[in-house]
């Protein structure tokens, strides 16, 4: 069952996190074949402030090997 964990800065609507959502779901139905009832997707926001203690650190850093998308920015300590 795939589920889909989104973080990103705030100011977006509910009106367009729900619009990802299911597009995003949508894509997940159609390439994983799978059904729409196994997919969820959360969205989480989170303070640039936090980014990188929170995202960079915890969670791409770590995974930089595993990601099929990797983000143009990084962190130079």
């Amino acid at each position: 069952m795939p589920h889909i964990d989104i973080k990103c800065y705030p100011g977006r609507t509910d009106a367009q996190k729900k619009m990802l959502a299911e597009r995003i779901a949508k894509d997940v139905v159609e390439i994983f074949e799978t059904e729409e009832s196994s997919v969820s997707v959360a969205i989480h926001d989170i303070s640039q402030e936090e980014w990188k203690e929170r995202v960079w650190d915890q969670e791409i850093a770590p995974n930089l090997g595993k990601l099929y998308k990797e983000p143009g920015y990084n962190y130079d300590d």
